[in-house]
């Protein structure tokens, strides 16, 4: 309990502290204090490093969850059977969903993108190159 308390205070004294000295406080934890302007949001910032360095800081899973790029988007379950049709180049391709692949032109392909690699010549994501997904 004495070192939430302790970390409790050296978070509470920043609130009371200038932009000057909430940088020299950075400088001397940390190294070099980022580039911000707003006494508020350094307080806020140095705050959660202290704190994080003390009772651990996030968990790797959720950090790693974080920064990823971009959360997958779920299309619609593909099942054999199905077809799919997108016009390209004033033709229009037909693509049937069949077990272990997709069929296209007499052949079949392991995974929708590689159809519509094969039809573009260039690498595309197959769902969002048949409009399954966003295309942002």
């Amino acid at each position: 309990m004495s070192a939430e308390r302790d970390i409790t205070a050296e978070v509470r004294a920043l609130e009371s502290l200038g932009l000057e000295p909430l940088r020299e406080e950075w400088r001397r934890r940390y190294g070099t204090p980022p580039r911000i302007r707003s006494s508020d949001f350094l307080a806020r910032l140095l705050a959660w490093r202290i704190q994080a360095e003390a009772l651990g800081g996030i968990d790797p899973a959720l950090k790693a969850l974080l920064f990823r790029k971009s959360m997958p988007t779920a299309g619609p379950e593909l099942r054999p059977g199905m077809r799919l049709e997108r016009e390209w180049k004033g033709r229009l391709e037909i693509v049937d969903v069949v077990e272990g692949g997709f069929r296209w032109r007499d052949q079949t392909l392991p995974r929708l993108s590689k159809v519509a690699s094969a039809i573009t010549g260039t690498n595309w994501n197959g769902p969002k190159f048949f409009g399954l997904r966003d295309a942002t």
